[in-house]
């Protein structure tokens, strides 16, 4: 299951989505995660499940590539369903069995955070599948270049960011290939309970990070042989430049967040 994650692979593809700009898709990104939050009634939410269908239709990326980022969060999203059913003692009561109560406010709490994780995970996805690493650093560099004037390190943050980003299937990857070393040798990590599970996860993260920081000299070492010296002097290929195509975009996303933020007040 762990390598199901997809939060920071990239999809190579020509696809209208793959073409927007990055700075764009950041940003929309960020909106439409704010805007999931400000929903407040059940019926919204198909409006978001037609507008995220569309966008992948077009991105042309595959649904097993949206399941696999959504199965390793099902744990997750069970728990946080039994937590707002049973936590939630307001609304008609719904079940009562000794001291376990169901109310009608749990199971509507309930419904909407595992609709608004589901929704967060797959904006996020599609986001990183459909923009690559290079387009990622250049568009949080050019949104972070209004704080240049305060010396804020936009260049070096916008780097470390989609380092970051883009070594976690890395270390996924990593993660799973030093499980299956260790249960080859006979490591169980399925069975105990909390405590004896965790316990066995720790002949995991030893060589976990002693390989994370190999990585990372690794890169460092690569990267002063490429003379790299952060932004100072740095040119680009590819100037980032909105066209027809981004404005249209921009135009349709903000009439769809219009529309779906004002069903809250309807």
């Amino acid at each position: 299951m762990i390598k199901d994650i997809t939060l920071g692979q990239y999809i190579p593809g020509d696809s209208f989505i793959h073409k927007l700009d990055p700075r764009f898709k950041i940003i929309a990104s960020l909106l439409f995660i704010a805007h999931l939050f400000l929903i407040n009634k059940f019926y919204s939410y198909i409006f978001v499940f037609a507008f995220i269908g569309i966008v992948i239709y077009i991105s042309k990326i595959k649904l097993r590539y949206i399941y696999k980022g959504l199965k390793p969060i099902f744990i997750l999203l069970v728990f946080t369903a039994i937590l707002n059913i049973f936590m939630t003692s307001r609304g008609e009561l719904l079940f009562k069995w000794g001291f376990l109560t169901i109310y009608s406010e749990g199971v509507r709490v309930a419904s909407f955070m595992i609709i608004r994780l589901i929704f967060l995970i797959i904006g996020t996805s599609l986001l990183t599948l459909t923009t690559s690493p290079i387009q990622l650093t250049d568009g949080l560099e050019s949104l972070f270049t209004p704080l240049k004037k305060y010396k804020f390190p936009a260049h070096e943050l916008a780097m470390m960011m989609t380092i970051a980003l883009r070594f976690i299937p890395t270390l996924i990857e990593e993660t799973d290939k030093i499980m299956k070393a260790q249960m080859s040798r006979g490591a169980d990590f399925s069975t105990g309970g909390i405590i004896k599970r965790a316990k066995s996860l720790l002949p995991i993260l030893v060589p976990l990070f002693v390989n994370s920081f190999k990585r990372a000299d690794e890169l460092g070492i690569a990267m002063e042989a490429r003379c790299y010296r952060g932004g100072e002097g740095r040119t680009r290929m590819n100037v980032l430049k909105y066209d027809r195509r981004d404005y249209l975009s921009i135009i349709i996303f903000s009439i769809y967040l219009v529309f779906v933020i004002s069903t809250r007040f309807i």
